[in-house]
Order: C-alpha cells, then structure tokens, then sequence
C-alpha cells in the first residue's frame, strides 16, 4: 500500500540507525477538531517511516489561531508546523513568514490536489500551506424529524424552508431543537457563520470604497432573522456553542438541523460516536433567492514557519500528513467515510469514496463557492467567509463578540449592528483605507 514511499522510509531510517543525526523532534500545533485527533493517534506510522518524533499542541480553534499568530508574527519559534487556513496562508506567504512549499517530491503529486484549495493556499502561484482537509458549508438535518414535520429537504433550499422546517422539528420540552448555528464569538467561529448567511441576504463587509456596511438594511435582515429563528428554535446557550459544540449536540440527536463545515458529516453519520448516524441527509446551505449561498471555503492546512531549525522533517511531516498514502492509511483504520475529505481530486474519483453518502454533496458546495465573487453586490475583497486583509482577524473577533451578546439577549440587534459599524470603521481608518 505504501510502495511510493518505501525506499525514501527505508533511507530515512538506516539514516537514524546509524547514528541518529537525522532524526529530529518537531514541534506540531493543531485545532482539537476530530480529523486532527486522529492524525495524532497515527503519528506512529510517521515516525515509522522517517525517524522523526512529533510533539503535539492541541488547541481550541480560537485559542489556536491567537497562538499561532502571535509566534509568526513575534518569531517566537515555538512551533515547525502549524495549523492555519486559507485566511492566513496567502497573507503570511506574502510576508514571507511561511517556508514555500515548492519542493515537494513528485510522489506527493501535488497536481492532485483540488484546484480551490491549491489556489486558497498560494501567493502568486507558490503553495505556502498543503491542505489536510478541505470544506465547504452544508446542511446536516435528521431526516425522522423532517418526514415527522410533514416536510421534504430540497436538494438546494431557501432560508424561508429552513427556517419552517426548524420551526416544526423544534419540541424543546423533549430537547429537540430545530437548528443549531454557530454563536461563539470567533472570526472563525459565529462571524464565519454570519458572514455567509449576510452574502446571501444581499450584505457585504465593505463597499468598493472600502466603507464598512453594517449599517445596510441587508445585514439588518440577516441578523434579525438569525437572532429569532434561534430564539425559536435554537438550543438553549447558543451563544457558546461553536463547531465542537454543536457537533456533540447533533450526535446527541437534539439538532434538526446543523449548518456548518461539510467535514462534520462523517462524524454525524459515524455509528461509534453519533446516536444518530442512520438518520443523517445533506442539503445545500441555503440561499434568499439573490444568487448566493450561505456556504464557505476552507481548508485546515498545514505549514512551516520561516526560521525554524527543523524545515527537513518538518516538511517530511507534512508530506506524510496531507498524502494519498495517509488517505489510505486512515481507510484501512477507520473507513473510508473518515479519511479527510476535500482535499484531493483523486479521492473523488476513487470508487471506494463515490458511495460515502455525503462525498457528493461536499464536492458540489466546494465547488459552489466562489472567494472572488462572494457577493450579491460588487467588493474589493477576496473571501467568502472572511475578507483577505491583515486588518479583518482582529476587527471580526470584536464583531463577532458584538453579535454573540445579542444572541445571549444582552443586546439588541440594532445595538450589536451599530457597534459593529463603529468597531469596523475605526479600525479601517487607523489602518489607513
């Protein structure tokens, strides 16, 4: 199974025997999402082939994103590979704070990898991070509960079905909440929600001037709708609830309906993990009739820091992490319903993958998203669920603190929209746009 790589594994470790000059310990961080976890209890297979040790920071994703942050930009050297995203990737590469990845041996095939997330990853054409999974947005709904409402999910819904649909599947005496959405303050956490769901209402971050927009009647439709249809049929403390969270309440079986990464699909339909992995059917994210969806673009990648001592094994990690041969080895562990999806071309072509029961609508909404038209109206900016400027991080964790108050009722949404507006418009301004 892994005949591409043997001579190099076998070099690698005659190499380590004879003295252990090669063999180095890396230094990992990574999100506590479920794919990452499983990476880590495979990292013997790694060091298997290379020599190599790996030591792991496992972080929360809001936890995670500041860590790294604040080492590439301090230099901290704390860390040979971190996980990031399509956010940070071209933005770090530019600065050159990223090794590039443009060495990468020829049996890692980097042509295979999907043209969205290879493109999402480079700055003017140089890979700067390799992919571990790729994602997109979708809906996960029960279908018990939607054939008990009387009702039949389309395969490309509006948000006025949806929000019907949560209405009828809510009971929430019996715990059963129709949706369950994002409401964690995070740039990457809610605002990566509610920025989606503001594109298909119409809105947009920012003007061809640059100026913000919070303060347009889209956005004001967007999260008023949001705020009572979780008011309605939310769960109770959704203001905390991020991925992980809202994970754990869909395989408890108290979620109608999740709108979030389509990577979560092979845990909602895992029988070991979810209570109801047997009901489980997927739709598009929903749109508002104006052209676009409430879908994102994603990729959990892995790269290397500029400076750290250890770039030989850092790169053989990340070669090994992000290969067709991983792919396979998680196959063969834990089925190919949980091998890391959206990543590769391949894996969509290979008849083994074509009957996982979601593969096909997680390709359809990667390929549904478009980063450089991401709106109704025109915008300055690439990026769906976030806008490609230093700036945006820090100004979408304040925003996105904004609208979680709102949605924990301590705030109004008028309150939380004109705070937004005035948050984003001062920053802009010290920054100079």
């Amino acid at each position: 199974m892994y005949a591409r790589n043997a001579l190099r594994a076998a070099t690698a470790l005659c190499l380590v025997a004879g003295g252990g000059a090669f063999a180095d310990t890396i230094t990992v961080a990574t999100v506590n999402n479920g794919d990452m976890i499983r990476m880590q209890g495979l990292t013997e297979d790694f060091t298997a082939r290379t020599g190599h040790e790996v030591e792991w920071v496992t972080l929360e994703e809001n936890v995670l994103r500041q860590r790294v942050t604040t080492d590439i930009t301090t230099k901290g050297g704390q860390f040979d590979v971190m996980t990031i995203g399509m956010y940070e990737t071209p933005i770090w590469g530019k600065n050159g704070w990223l090794i590039p990845l443009d060495d990468l041996s020829a049996d890692y095939d980097v042509d295979d990898l999907l043209p969205a997330m290879r493109d999402g990853l480079s700055h003017d054409g140089t890979l700067y991070a390799a992919p571990f999974y790729g994602e997109s947005s979708m809906i996960m709904y029960r279908k018990d509960l939607m054939e008990k409402a009387g009702l039949t999910m389309p395969d490309a819904p509006d948000w006025d079905f949806v929000a019907e649909a949560a209405r009828a599947m809510t009971d929430k005496a019996g715990e059963t909440y129709g949706i369950c959405l994002r409401g964690k303050a995070g740039w990457g956490e809610n605002m990566a929600f509610l920025t989606t769901l503001a594109n298909s209402f119409g809105a947009r971050w920012f003007d061809e001037d640059w100026k913000p927009q919070f303060d347009s009647p889209e956005w004001k439709a967007a999260i008023d709708f949001y705020l009572d249809l979780m008011a309605d049929a939310g769960p109770p403390g959704a203001s905390g609830n991020g991925f992980n969270e809202n994970l754990s309440l869909f395989q408890q079986g108290k979620c109608g309906m999740w709108i979030d990464a389509t990577v979560a699909a092979s845990f909602v339909t895992n029988p070991d993990d979810s209570a109801v992995a047997d009901k489980v059917g997927f739709a598009l994210a929903p749109d508002d009739g104006k052209g676009k969806r409430a879908n994102w673009l994603w990729a959990w990648a892995l790269a290397i820091p500029a400076g750290t001592d250890n770039a030989e094994a850092a790169t053989a990690f990340i070669e090994w992490a992000t290969s067709k041969d991983y792919i396979e080895l998680v196959a063969a562990k834990e089925g190919w319903a949980n091998v890391p999806p959206g990543a590769r071309t391949s894996l969509y072509e290979n008849p083994n993958y074509k009957d996982i029961p979601f593969a096909e609508m997680t390709l359809d909404s990667i390929k549904a998203a478009d980063p450089l038209d991401p709106t109704v109206d025109p915008v300055p900016y690439v990026g769906i669920q976030f806008v490609a400027i230093p700036e945006f991080a820090g100004i979408a964790t304040q925003t996105g603190q904004e609208f979680s108050a709102a949605l924990a009722g301590q705030q109004t949404a008028d309150e939380a929209l004109e705070k937004a507006q005035a948050i984003t418009a001062e920053e802009m301004e010290a920054a100079g746009y």
